[in-house]
């Protein structure tokens, strides 16, 4: 592997997980919630995907190392 490649790669991973951390608190944040809006419930739904899907991406980075 390349250095620039290795660089890149884990200049992504550390992105990914920082993505990862910040989607964790908003979600936090809207549980700690007495109750939600309809746009609030809408974007629970997709940053529970995005979080699911960051965590497979860094599954996937981690998986090769």
């Amino acid at each position: 592997m390349k250095q620039d490649a290795f660089v890149s790669e884990t200049e992504l991973l550390a992105t990914l997980t920082d993505e990862h951390r910040q989607l964790d608190t908003r979600l936090r944040e809207l549980e700690r919630q007495v109750s939600m809006t309809s746009a609030e419930r809408d974007e629970y739904c997709l940053l529970k995907k995005r979080k699911l899907l960051t965590k497979d991406r860094i599954a996937r980075i981690t998986a090769r190392a």
